[in-house]
């Protein structure tokens, strides 16, 4: 009886808040929006702040005009087809060759040029863009934050009233499987948003279902690329999105409830690859690129190898390997720091500090790298329950330009890795001006299948050294089964 009077008396202090905040109907959803916590004019003062950071972190905008502009078109003419078609949207073009595309509060809708290749028509675009406006119309960002803020302090009320931390623990664990649950509930709603404006704006509905299908495919290529097939996405319980192939059949039942016949409406293949032909695919040579296992900078002039075991990730920040297989939880980073004028043995140690590791750098040792001076020194240390090694090598490339390797490895692993991490350090080598010369990116090339070509003559010249036949087929929308006709517009991948 008194902890149900004390979780009375807490509820009696959220209760003011909540009589005070007022509710109103989303036109959206035609639900009511309940968010004491984040008000529209916050949502885009939110937008506005974070956009250039977005930018910053994701390659900035793509250097296309009229790609950028498309891109703008479409999604205004999605965003006058939805319940907010006054509301002030920003369409933004990244140049990075991630596969994603996402919305801030405020209307800010991002697509990245690594989603624009998988795309396959004009209307698949108009579900991926329909998507993020959805996000922001159902103003999910707003409700998730108010569920977070008042998970948070129920969690705490809780725990006051009671005096019981277990119990305040217990509740806020319930309360995380909320939110997750209600996130899977938010992906489905933007499905649904995205399926309603891209069919009034004239697109095909059915095109959200192939196109989560094609993200599917691009899933499994990574896993093939990663040599961890099979792998699935894990249970939709305690996962933040939905199964995609739940998502697929979901979106075709969602395009049939439209009344639009499937196949009624002129997806526009041909204007939307008309676009696309000359895209720049992967890395962009200013911000270095990955050829198999080596990562080269041509204009930073230097290259390194990570083992076989290891898949690069390159951003505009940093270069990151993660380990897979037998390396599997291992992960060395790799970026540079101005060394101003200090020693490569201090200059080890501030990116020590800077890094924050709390364990003390122990055998700091020098080493000569390729003629490049360098220092290195390691710890131990536990994160999410695991022991570590962390290992640090710096470099003096050329006067004050230093890179560095932050090797994370786990300890169970360590002895049977070590002998590859080292060779790896010893791989970091200057680029010559020939050799940085001859580093050319890639880009997308649509080609028109000649009588008797096939999967497997067209995908023999992808410019890239494995998995040539993989890659064609997930890029477009292809398997085994698939017939080429004479004719059809496919992408290829090649030299710039």
């Amino acid at each position: 009886m008194i902890f149900e009077k004390q979780i009375k008396k807490a509820f009696t202090i959220l209760l003011p808040l909540t009589l005070a905040a007022c509710t109103t109907v989303n036109p959206a959803t035609g639900k009511r929006d309940f968010t004491p916590f984040m008000s529209p004019s916050k949502e885009m003062s939110i937008g506005q702040e974070a956009h250039p950071g977005i930018l910053k972190d994701n390659g900035g905008t793509y250097n296309d005009p009229r790609i950028t502009q498309y891109v703008n078109d479409m999604g205004q003419r999605l965003v006058a087809n939805s319940e907010l078609s006054d509301y002030p949207f920003t369409f933004t073009v990244l140049d990075t060759p991630l596969v994603n595309a996402f919305a801030l509060p405020g209307g800010y809708v991002y697509v990245t040029r690594g989603i624009m290749a998988l795309v396959n028509d004009e209307s698949e675009l108009a579900s991926v863009i329909g998507h993020e406006i959805g996000h922001v119309t159902a103003r999910h960002s707003a409700k998730r934050y108010n569920n977070q803020m008042f998970a948070g302090l129920g969690t705490i009320l809780v725990g006051a009233a009671t005096g019981n931390s277990a119990l305040a623990n217990s509740v806020g664990q319930g309360a995380q499987a909320y939110l997750m649950s209600y996130s899977r509930d938010q992906e489905h709603q933007s499905d649904e948003l995205g399926i309603r404006y891209a069919s009034r704006a004239g697109f095909d509905p059915y095109a959200a279902s192939s196109m989560l299908n094609g993200l599917d495919n691009e899933h499994k290529l990574q896993l093939t690329l990663a040599n961890r097939e099979g792998e699935s996405r894990g249970t939709d319980f305690g996962s933040t999105h939905p199964n995609t192939q739940e998502r697929v059949a979901r979106a075709f039942q969602g395009a049939t409830q439209t009344g639009i016949p499937q196949n009624s409406r002129n997806r526009n293949q041909e204007v939307y690859f008309n676009i696309i032909d000359g895209m720049r695919f992967g890395d962009d040579p200013k911000q270095g690129i990955i050829d198999g296992k080596e990562f080269k900078h041509p204009s930073m002039k230097f290259k390194f190898t990570v083992p076989d075991n290891y898949i690069l990730q390159n951003s505009s920040q940093v270069v990151m390997a993660r380990g897979t297989g037998t390396a599997e939880g291992a992960v060395i980073i790799f970026a540079g720091a101005n060394m101003n004028g200090k020693s490569v043995r201090d200059h080890a140690s501030e990116l020590w500090q800077k890094y924050k590791i709390e364990n003390a750098m122990q055998s700091l040792q020098d080493l000569d790298i390729n003629g490049m001076a360098a220092a290195t020194g390691y710890t131990t240390m536990s994160m999410n329950n695991q022991n570590y090694i962390v290992r640090l090598i710096a470099i003096q490339h050329s006067g004050n330009n230093g890179y560095h390797f932050l090797m994370l490895t786990p300890q169970s692993k360590y002895n049977s890795l070590s002998e590859s991490l080292q060779r790896t350090s010893y791989t970091f080598n200057k680029l010559s001006d020939q050799e940085a010369a001859a580093i050319k990116g890639r880009k997308i090339r649509v080609i028109r299948a000649a009588s008797g070509d096939s999967i497997n003559s067209l995908s023999s010249r992808m410019a890239f050294d494995k998995y040539q036949k993989e890659r064609f087929m997930a890029m477009n929308g292809l398997n085994d089964n698939s017939m080429i006709r004479a004719g059809q517009r496919l992408k290829l991948v090649v030299w710039e």
